[in-house]
């Protein structure tokens, strides 16, 4: 299975992305997106970086770079929460430099990790939780046939208040 398009391709994170990684996960206008409360260290990053092979069977997650031709990551797609009993994985994606953004590289990158899942690993459904207010991001889900099957009601904290989360499912049928 090519994870590759005329735009951009899917590559493993490799130990070279250390700092691209730690600039990603330590962004905090990222962190609401992500769930995150504090910082990560290079160590931790460093650490996740060297066991990013092991196999999405034994980790239950598997996080892939996106990159232009030239092999320069503009961003990363996710599936966590993978459940091979159930068939299912949570799916999340994240373009952090506005300049790389409306280019295609998220659409094209969401579309070869659907791909990826549903013929190389065989899910039956991915799904994901969108803030209410991510207009980008829903409509991008929606636009790749993901369906809203749900609201979590003030299901995000923020600084001054909280945020609905949608959740969508794309099912293979």
């Amino acid at each position: 299975m090519k994870l590759e398009t005329d735009i951009c391709k899917l590559r493993a994170v490799d130990p070279e992305d250390l700092q691209y990684i730690y600039e990603l996960e330590n962004n905090p206008s990222l962190w609401d997106v992500g769930h995150t409360l504090t910082p990560y260290s290079k160590f931790t990053i460093r650490e996740y970086l060297e066991n990013a092979h092991r196999d999405i069977y034994e980790v239950k997650q598997l996080r892939l770079a996106i990159c232009k031709k030239d092999d320069s990551i503009v961003g990363v797609v996710d599936l966590y929460d993978f459940d091979p009993y159930h068939k299912r994985a949570g799916v999340g994606i994240v373009i952090p430099q506005d300049l790389d953004r409306s280019q295609g590289y998220a659409s094209a990158g969401l579309q070869m990790m659907i791909d990826y899942s549903f013929k190389r690993l065989r899910l039956h459904q991915l799904y994901a939780g969108i803030a209410e207010d991510n207009e980008a991001s829903r409509k991008l889900f929606e636009k790749l046939r993901f369906r809203e099957s749900g609201i979590k009601k003030d299901w995000i904290a923020t600084e001054n208040h909280y945020k609905n989360e949608i959740i969508y499912q794309l099912i293979n049928e």
